[in-house]
């Protein structure tokens, strides 16, 4: 038996809010009790998104199963309490790959392979997989209407439609609503020709969200009810706002949870949102003032790069009680510069990951500045192995220190591939990915953050802490927090002498939640409050 499902569609432009109307659409009905789930479908030829350029594409976020996904699935995990696997984000290279793989085992039996049926049954396929176990399945549709990459999966999603029939399937369509400063007013025309396309495919949507920078009229919500064949309580408006944890409680007001519930004729009970709204209002007025954290990374000119880490200051400010301002530090300007020319009005230092020895250089220059002038430092995957080199180089005595992926002439590689990796040649989903479990030590400022001594976290990288340095390190000051369960592999690594100075192999930002913080960017957000203090 399959779920209730509602796809959703974006036109005019690109990065219009699709993922967010999405997750707040999840929100909301598990406000309701429902159970739900979501599922990105990308048009990309790509098999997934891990060889990406984050400047194209943005974040890589890693589900527990260890798949490299698109940066939508943390949204989804965000704002609802469903946990993504590899079967929620589906990619035409995916498809393409599953379809042609058959082909060539001989499964269609001799038939020409077509765009219809065989492609677009195998997206029907991956769809219901994750359509059971659950009352609702939101499919979100990734680029614009339109696209040509994007004509199977909606030609995917308009046969299930007719296939379920309309009280088991809700097309929400988001759109966007321009001001046109010189004419003083909303231009619908854009969402009129969006919806006019969709309909030439053979999909009405059913609601039509409408994205814009001022609050819609009634004339305007007449005007794309008339045009766009839905009633005006169907057109929903989502004019920007300052958080986007504030999106569900502006779709609710706008009655979008008892439209879909209507038109998929499911029973639910009342919405209970208080909490949610609860965490809102901490965000947007938070009583305690606000803190000015470092970001020291090489994709800074696209903060989306780092999204799951931004999202996770904003729960730690919350928790707080305080405000996370970010202040964005290109790690090559480090290279030639000093760091106290950027970091001199810090209260916390940050260093996340990333691949490429661009920036290291300035990476390890951060991080000796926060640990000398006893700066709350925090280093995540390739940050704290930054932290371990820069330890190494100058607390250690190993001049010349550095990891083996920068360097292969270093005398000390204190960061090194792993066993596993040597000999890789392919780079897709080759790497330690998912999550792993790690073992603390007590009286470490990692166990007092979980208050558990063992934990799971979500890995994405192929060089790890070299073993054959580690008693040498630790004799020198470096405590080693957190290992595997049998100890081989070093997990996390902290400074005694020092308010907070934390570094971690995996990546935190990928479980923290606005209604439960990661613990260590609670306690860090924490430590750079005192430090500013």
């Amino acid at each position: 038996m399959l779920s209730k499902l509602i796809f959703v569609t974006g036109g005019v432009l690109s990065a219009i809010g699709k993922g967010i109307t999405a997750s707040s659409i999840g929100t909301l009905l598990e406000s309701r009790g429902l159970r739900v789930t979501i599922q990105k479908l990308d048009p990309y030829i790509n098999v997934d998104a891990g060889t990406m350029n984050p400047y194209q594409h943005g974040e890589v976020f890693v589900t527990d199963d260890g798949a490299e996904t698109d940066l939508d699935l943390g949204h989804y995990e965000r704002f609802t309490h469903s946990i993504m696997t590899k079967l929620n984000n589906v990619t035409s290279g995916q498809i393409f790959q599953e379809v042609i793989t058959k082909e060539r085992k001989g499964e269609f039996l001799g038939a020409t392979v077509q765009v219809i049926p065989h492609i677009t049954d195998a997206i029907k396929e991956k769809i219901k997989q994750i359509a059971s176990d659950v009352d609702v399945a939101i499919v979100e549709v990734g680029g614009t209407v339109g696209d040509i990459e994007g004509l199977p999966f909606l030609e995917a999603i308009r046969q299930i439609g007719i296939e379920l029939g309309k009280y088991n399937v809700v097309y929400v369509h988001v759109t966007y609503v321009p001001f046109v400063k010189s004419a003083g007013e909303l231009k619908t025309k854009p969402t009129q020709h969006s919806v006019k396309e969709l309909r030439a495919i053979g999909i009405q949507p059913d609601i039509i969200v409408c994205r814009s920078e001022r609050a819609l009229t009634k004339k305007v919500r007449r005007k794309i009810s008339l045009f766009c064949n839905v009633r005006e309580e169907e057109v929903i408006a989502a004019k920007d706002l300052s958080t986007i944890y504030e999106v569900p409680l502006v779709l609710r007001k706008e009655n979008i949870d008892r439209i879909i519930l209507d038109k998929l004729k499911l029973p639910s009970r009342e919405p209970d949102i208080g909490a949610w709204e609860e965490m809102v209002q901490r965000i947007k007025k938070p009583s305690r003032g606000s803190v000015k954290i470092a970001i020291v990374g090489k994709y800074v000119e696209l903060p989306d790069a780092y999204k799951s880490i931004v999202e996770s200051f904003v729960h730690a400010g919350a928790a707080n009680d305080v405000r996370v301002n970010i202040k964005w530090v290109d790690a090559e300007l480090l290279d030639s510069e000093s760091p106290d020319n950027f970091l001199f009005d810090v209260s916390g230092v940050l260093v996340p990951g990333g691949f490429g020895e661009r920036g290291v250089e300035g990476k390890i220059k951060a991080i000796q500045f926060a640990r000398e002038n006893k700066i709350p430092f925090f280093g995540i995957c390739l940050g704290m192995q930054c932290a371990v080199i820069e330890f190494a180089r100058n607390v250690a005595g190993l001049k010349g220190a550095h990891s083996s992926e920068f360097s292969m002439t270093t005398p000390y590689p204190v960061i090194d591939l792993m066993e596993s990796q040597k000999g890789v040649k392919v780079k897709g989903g080759t790497m330690r990915l998912g999550a792993y479990p790690c073992v603390l030590s007590k009286e470490t400022k990692s166990y007092e953050a979980y208050g558990t001594e063992e934990i799971s976290e979500r890995h994405r990288h192929r060089y790890e802490f070299n073993n054959a340095f580690r008693e040498k390190l630790e004799g020198a000051g470096l405590v080693i927090a957190g290992t595997s369960p049998d100890g081989t592999l070093v997990e996390i690594v902290e400074l005694r002498d020092h308010p907070w100075f934390v570094g971690v192999q995996f990546h935190p930002e990928f479980k923290s939640r606005p209604w439960e913080p990661h613990p260590l960017f609670r306690d860090f957000v924490k430590a750079a409050m005192l430090n500013e203090s």
